[in-house]
């Protein structure tokens, strides 16, 4: 069985090796500049419509052909703010700065939620761009209260950050007890910010606690992940390993895959930790050498979905996977990260992918998916589909520079 194990690996490892060669071909001078100038147009449109309304509105997709805005406790919220600190980035428009501080500013109250995780997206992206960008101090203590909020969530026992509560609403129909899901890697960093702000090793801590159990339990022998690890709170052991937006528990969720890809980069940033960067790096290559991983750099939905080729691709799944292979490459020489990353970018700047002006409800980016087994956001744009796609230019032009 060893000796069967040893084969699988070096036979992944050659095949990994030789599709990382197969680079496309050289993405031809002002790609960069070309996408952004589009990203802007299109942006521009949105926010005169939103200005029409005389109110501040927040764009998350498009459902059934209506603009759907969300309020600040919505968990994407911090996506669009922060796709405007992206934009600011790339053309050096004060307007867009402008904008950004107007749209971050609305989501104050957020630094004080306690209910869910998803604070580390929602003021990451939002006031923790902002603050990268103009060294603003209220937006500082504004992402250490935050911090303390997330902090509020973790067990002890078990070693995790809890994310989902499971008093009400669909998950509290699961079964579970204490649900932690892939995605939780994300906000991981505003953790590891704090500490950097505060001195607080607290933060710091949970954060390389949570990922080290995340590596012990949402990982199977091929580094694929499981979406929903659910802990007992008595004793901290796995109740179960289930999913919530794949297609079956056993199977992988793609973009929680590409959130685990990203996470474990981010890790690696901040710690300097090898093990971080080696589950980064695995990570990938089960996606690399997956066999339903489409030639385009775009995943199905699901890599197990029962009908590929005929399954929804998603976008933002891609996105998320391009900007995390642009930081990857700087710390790796395992493959050729930043070789995969242009092929995506590609693929999505392409017509199959990106907009039209003026369509798409003025979002770059179409044809993501939210939550299948739920029925909702299915091939849609979505709002943190674009804002990783922003990023990822921002990360391409940095590196070409």
């Amino acid at each position: 069985m060893k000796n069967t194990l040893l084969n699988f690996a070096a036979i992944a490892a050659i095949v990994f090796t030789q599709s990382c060669s197969n680079k496309p071909k050289e993405v031809k001078p002002g790609f960069v500049d070309e996408n952004v100038k589009f990203a802007a147009e299109q942006y521009d449109l949105q926010i005169a419509k939103i200005e029409e309304s005389g109110e501040i509105l927040n764009p998350k997709s498009i459902i059934d052909g209506k603009m759907k805005y969300i309020d600040p406790q919505e968990w994407t919220s911090g996506f669009f703010p922060g796709s405007l600190w992206y934009l600011y980035e790339l053309t050096g428009d004060e307007k867009w700065k402008n904008r950004a501080v107007k749209f971050t500013e609305t989501l104050d109250t957020v630094q004080y939620l306690t209910n869910h995780h998803d604070v580390g997206f929602m003021i990451g992206c939002s006031y923790g761009n902002g603050f990268r960008l103009v060294q603003n101090e209220p937006y500082k203590q504004v992402i250490i209260q935050a911090a303390k909020s997330l902090s509020t969530r973790f067990r002890p026992v078990a070693g995790i950050i809890q994310s989902w509560d499971v008093t009400g609403g669909w998950q509290a129909e699961r079964g579970w007890e204490c649900p932690v899901i892939i995605d939780n890697m994300m906000n991981l960093e505003l953790l590891f910010e704090a500490t950097k702000f505060t001195g607080d090793s607290t933060f710091w801590k949970i954060a390389v606690t949570h990922a080290d159990n995340t590596i012990k339990n949402h990982f199977r022998p091929d580094f694929s992940t499981y979406h929903v690890i659910d802990y007992s709170l008595a004793d901290g052991s796995v109740r179960n390993r289930n999913t919530a937006q794949g297609f079956a528990h056993e199977s992988t969720w793609a973009r929680g895959q590409a959130w685990a890809i990203y996470g474990f980069t981010v890790c690696y940033r901040e710690t300097r930790n090898p093990k971080y960067l080696e589950q980064a790096e695995k990570a990938f290559e089960f996606v690399a050498t997956n066999p339903n991983f489409p030639a385009d750099g775009v995943p199905y939905w699901d890599y197990n979905a029962p009908n590929i080729p005929d399954e929804k691709r998603d976008a933002s799944a891609a996105a998320i996977m391009a900007s995390t292979l642009y930081e990857l490459s700087g710390f790796s020489n395992h493959a050729d990260y930043k070789a995969w990353a242009d092929k995506i970018m590609q693929t999505l700047s392409g017509a199959e992918y990106r907009a039209v002006l003026g369509e798409n409800g003025d979002f770059i980016l179409k044809h993501s998916v939210g939550s299948i087994p739920h029925n909702s956001e299915v091939d849609v744009p979505l709002n943190y589909a674009d804002y990783y796609f922003l990023e990822a230019l921002k990360r391409k032009r940095d590196i070409e520079k």
